[in-house]
């Protein structure tokens, strides 16, 4: 019995006698399972909140490295006795938590831009890209959620990276000179931040005043495309031939562009066709609503024709038609264009247009004689 017991003792007068090595193996050996209990407390009554659990699930991993941050931290102080000698410990126990600490807030950040779409039904863009243009709200809202939670990363991690280094000695200076180009001091230093703090400023005024937003149809230096992605820094345009243009997030408030889904996506598409001066107009406009009722781009709100020009060849006649947005009107232009061309070739090609010469006899000068003229 005694020589089962004379361990145990020896184990508790060794406890006893060396606290904080027996706290940091107690802290090491319980650590993992204490947070595996909480994890299984925290996410039973989540249960019942899906948005609750989505957020806990963006933050699960964050949440474990800060756990673990903490643990480290614990053990580094109960056992500082024996790592005297490991002089580089120190300084790296302050900047793990402040660097777990940061990526933490920036999930945190990210998790609350994807709960602000679940909670409005969870908004996503169709894939039909004749569809992209309908539901203006929900291109809003997701403009918002990405460029508030991209521009508040960014700010975040300026702030993180200042904290670190103001947390080393010899770089303090580095991380103070960050922190004021942030503007979290209040105070701009250099020059070189002003791209960086213009942008972020023009991401905050494009997320509150929406001048574009994911998915608008814009006309951006004679190029035709749509928003492809609004980042903190830049927008990227994609062209109609899937070409790709770049644009910092200043340039959309320095220069003019054109906007075309800005209220709405609907559009006006017009059609110009030359006739002869003898060809009727009303004929062509049943025509052009016959095409329209037969077109499914069409959306039933407007058919007009007029004659807006003309000249020494004939009359410019304009076919005026509505589609919901602007790849419909695309498609509706050209087949409307494609069917008049048709209808007059087939049922008016006289009219169709073209040059006179009209050839006229010379009348005979005072002088010449009378009779007919020779011919060369």
């Amino acid at each position: 019995m005694n020589d089962r017991v004379a361990p145990l003792l020896q184990a508790l007068a060794w406890a006893t006698s060396h606290r904080p090595e027996t706290l940091a193996m107690a802290l090491a050996l319980l650590a993992a399972p204490a947070w595996l209990l909480l994890e299984q407390l925290v996410r039973r009554p989540l249960r019942r909140h899906p948005v609750a659990l989505a957020l806990a699930q963006r933050l699960r991993w964050a949440l474990r490295a800060l756990w673990l941050a903490l643990v480290l931290r614990a053990e580094v102080v109960l056992l500082h006795a024996h790592l005297r000698e490991l002089d580089w410990l120190p300084p790296l126990m302050r900047l793990l938590p402040i660097g777990v600490l940061t990526w933490l807030t920036i999930r945190l950040v990210q998790a609350a831009g994807e709960v602000a779409l679940l909670r409005r039904g969870g908004v996503q863009l169709p894939d039909d890209p004749r569809l992209l243009d309908v539901d203006l709200h929900a291109r809003g809202a997701i403009t918002r959620a990405r460029v508030f939670t991209r521009v508040a990363s960014l700010l975040i991690a300026l702030v993180g990276l200042s904290g670190m280094l103001m947390s080393i000695p010899d770089v303090r200076q580095i991380g103070t000179s960050l922190l004021a180009s942030a503007g979290i001091a209040g105070v701009v230093v250099g020059f070189a931040a002003r791209p960086v703090l213009s942008n972020l400023l023009a991401g905050l005024q494009i997320a509150l005043t929406e001048p574009i937003r994911i998915n608008d149809v814009l006309i951006v230096q004679g190029q035709w495309g749509r928003v492809e992605e609004i980042t903190g820094t830049y927008v990227v345009f994609r062209i109609w031939d899937e070409r790709r243009m770049i644009f910092p997030l200043q340039w959309f408030i320095e220069n003019p562009f054109e906007n075309w889904t800005r209220t709405s996506a609907s559009l006006l598409a017009s059609v110009y066709v030359w006739v002869d001066y003898a060809m009727p107009i009303e004929p062509i406009r049943a025509e052009l609503q016959r095409l329209c009722a037969q077109d499914p781009d069409w959306d039933g709100r407007l058919t007009k024709v007029h004659v807006t020009d003309a000249n020494q060849f004939g009359q410019q006649v304009r076919l005026l038609v509505s589609a919901a947005n602007s790849a419909r009107s695309w498609e509706l232009q050209c087949r409307v264009r494609e069917g008049v061309i048709a209808y007059l070739q087939q049922h008016w090609p006289q009219h169709l247009p073209r040059h006179r010469l009209q050839l006229q006899p010379d009348a005979p000068g005072p002088h010449d004689p009378p009779g007919p003229r020779p011919v060369d």
